[in-house]
Parts: structure tokens; C-alpha cells; sequence
């Protein structure tokens, strides 16, 4: 496929219908002002629902991915990627967004399972492995959410793509893990397209957390990841910039001879900014999927 995705969230509700024009709008221009405009060939707009009580920063009700990803995927001149939450709505009702999402344009959905913290009577609908089979007639590429320092992770992955996971969008990557995690599979596992998943730290992290917060684990690994976050938040701009591009070569060149399809994903998890899009840049002058 030839991946170059950029995730943006949809505006808050509260902001009103012209803030879902002015967020699109202020992203191509940065797109446009750091060289990423017509190489970023898909736009990823998450499906989000309140999660964990600890959230750094408190849940607010944004504009429905349905309302947004045919507009900003034509002023992106992009295809769409959306992800989708399934335990909480019946199949009945998944298969009707579905339906809808797929009439915008959308060919691409990951299916994303429970957070961190739920409870049982609230599921009521398709976990992602159940959700590939039931709604492959559907959307054409489903993919599924790969998180390499999750303890039991090779048999969530192998079950889901033997349910026809086509592609598989990584948690955020802070460490080159991801290639210890794709060497360890067997050669015969199959190989869909998997989209390397990198975040900007900036500064604010320090004091907010939100990125630890995402990546919240127990784990020896987690910790050397999170470890590094910290230590990036207070970097300078060009001491960031060499560390995440040094971090980007790692990961590809540990990878590029594993015959699995390779794509990128980018994401500003407080925000596009200029600083974040053009480390992104630097990224793609060392290697590009083809």
C-alpha cells in the first residue's frame, strides 16, 4: 500500500461546525509548509470514547468521523483511515456505520477493542478479531492495533490477522522493539502491511503526561520507552529532532529486510505544530515506502 498516514482528531463539538473547516485548514498549511503535503497519502481519524478516569487531559465530545472523512480527506487529497471502538455497539449498529462510513469514501477501518478500564456488562458488541470476520464484506481492508510490548502480543496478532487483518497500525514507538517483536514471528505468519507508528514529544509532556499516560504499562520495556519520552520532552528542537530521526533509522533498518510491507504513521498527540511535521519530514529524507 504504500502507507504515509497522518492522524488528526476531530474538533470538539463545542467549537461548532466552522471549527472542523479551520482545523483541516490550519493542517495543510503545515503540511504544505514542511514538505509533507502530497506525500502524506492518507489521513487517520480516530474513533475516540471516554476512557480511564485518569486521563491528564479530560474527554470532550468531538465531531463524528462520519461528518468529517470524505471533506478533509478531499482537502488533503487522501484517502481516509478511521478506527473504530466495537465492544461497546451491537454488530446491528456497527454494520449500519459501517455501511456509512464506507458510502464517505472510508476503505480502511482499524478495529480497536476495550481501554484500559471496563466493565463487562457494558460490552455488547464485537470484539476486533470477531469484528474482522463479521464486517470484511464491508469496509475492504480492516486492520487491527499491534502494541509489541504488550505481554502475550504474538498470539492477539497471529489471531487477528488469520481473521484477514490486512494491515496493522503499532502503539507509538519509542524504542526499536517493534523489530525484535516482527523477527520473532515464524516466516510463514502472514505479512500485512504494518504501519510504524511515530510520536512528537513535545515539551508540554513534561507537565501533562499524556503520552506516558497512553502508553501506561508495568513492563522493563514500557519503562525504557517512557524513560526516553521524559528525556525527549526537555530536549531542544534540534537535540529531539536527531534523537527521534536516529530512533526512525533504527526501526527501518531493522526491518526493511523482514518481506513485510512497511508503512508510517505520524501523530501530534497535543497537536500539529510545525517543529513535530518537520521532524516527521526528516524522517521520510532517510526512507519512504515506496
Amino acid at each position: 500500500m504504500g502507507t504515509i498516514a497522518f492522524e488528526t482528531v476531530p474538533p470538539l463539538i463545542k467549537d461548532g461546525p466552522q471549527a472542523e473547516h479551520e482545523t483541516i485548514t490550519r493542517i495543510k498549511d503545515l503540511l504544505v509548509r514542511t514538505n509533507l503535503y502530497g506525500r502524506v497519502n492518507s489521513i487517520l481519524i480516530p474513533h475516540m470514547i471516554a476512557e480511564d478516569g485518569d486521563r491528564p487531559l479530560p474527554f470532550e465530545p468531538r465531531s463524528d468521523t462520519l461528518n468529517i472523512s470524505r471533506s478533509w480527506s478531499r482537502t488533503l487529497q487522501s484517502s481516509s483511515i478511521v478506527t473504530q471502538v466495537t465492544p461497546f455497539s451491537t454488530v446491528s449498529d456497527l454494520k449500519e456505520r459501517l455501511e456509512l462510513l464506507r458510502s464517505t469514501g472510508v476503505n480502511r477501518c482499524v478495529y480497536v477493542g476495550v481501554p484500559r478500564a471496563w466493565k463487562q456488562e457494558d460490552v455488547i458488541g464485537p470484539y476486533p478479531d470477531q469484528a474482522l470476520t463479521i464486517f470484511n464484506q464491508i469496509i475492504p481492508h480492516g486492520g487491527c492495533v499491534l502494541i509489541p510490548t504488550r505481554p502475550d502480543e504474538n498470539g492477539r496478532f497471529l489471531s487477528k490477522t488469520a481473521k484477514g487483518a490486512d494491515f496493522a497500525l503499532t502503539q507509538l514507538l519509542y524504542s526499536d522493539y517493534i523489530t525484535t517483536f516482527l523477527k520473532s514471528l515464524k516466516p510463514e505468519t502472514p505479512k500485512p502491511e504494518i504501519l510504524l507508528s511515530f510520536g512528537y514529544v513535545p515539551k508540554i509532556e513534561s507537565r501533562i503526561g499524556l503520552i506516558k499516560w497512553l502508553i501506561k504499562d508495568d513492563s522493563k520495556l514500557v519503562k525504557d520507552e517512557m524513560d526516553l519520552v521524559e528525556r525527549l520532552a526537555n530536549l531542544t528542537f534540534k537535540q529531539k529532532l536527531t534523537t527521534l530521526v536516529d530512533l526512525y533509522k533504527r526501526i527501518i533498518d531493522g526491518i526493511i529486510d523482514l518481506d513485510f510491507p512497511i508503512g508510517i504513521h505520524f501523530e501530534c498527540p497535543y497537536g500539529p505544530s510545525k517543529p513535530a511535521l518537520e521532524t516527521f519530514d526528516a524522517m521520510l529524507e532517510y526512507w519512504s515506502p515506496p
